[in-house]
């Protein structure tokens, strides 16, 4: 069980962190800080460049936390943080990914809740430091902050749609 946590907690944690480099820098394809803050832009958010290196800062911290198993219940818990304000961009597109739907960010959110709940393992940093083993009510926890923290991130940032012209 262990390997299998370890191929998750990597799998998933170096993907996170990957996505958040490509939202403040030219790596990975990225396309560079400015283009991070006009894909904010144009997703309708405030805040452009800082938008982009929070949500870029938080995907790369809670990804590389994740993926070495340290803190794994605020690594969870930003992941889903994350993920739930990028499930909530894609939503109107509906479920699959094809369609630029929501399947992706809803995949890491149940993966980063079912790691809370499995805990990151014996081959982690919190195994090595003793931090381990979590409770299982810490899922709970990683989850309701992970979602609270992202759906209020989406109300505070993101701009009301402009009221379509009136037809005459």
């Amino acid at each position: 069980m262990d390997t299998g946590i370890l191929v998750l907690r990597l799998l998933v944690g170096l993907l996170v962190a990957g996505h958040g480099v490509q939202k403040v820098s030219s790596h990975l394809g990225g396309d560079g800080l400015d283009g991070g803050a006009e894909e904010f832009r144009a997703d309708g958010f405030r805040g452009g460049v800082l938008t982009a290196l929070a949500a870029g800062g938080g995907q790369i911290g809670s990804g590389l936390l994740l993926a070495a198993g340290l803190l794994t219940p605020l690594a969870a818990a930003g992941t889903v943080g994350v993920m739930t304000v990028a499930l909530t961009v894609k939503w109107h597109n509906g479920l699959w990914v094809q369609h630029d739907g929501y399947e992706y960010p809803l995949v890491l959110i149940g993966t980063a809740a079912a790691l809370a709940a499995l805990g990151p393992g014996a081959w982690s940093l919190d195994a090595a430091l003793g931090l381990t083993p979590y409770p299982l009510w810490w899922a709970a926890v990683v989850l309701g902050a992970g979602v609270g923290s992202g759906l209020l991130a989406r109300l505070v940032l993101h701009r009301p749609a402009a009221p379509a012209p009136a037809e005459r």
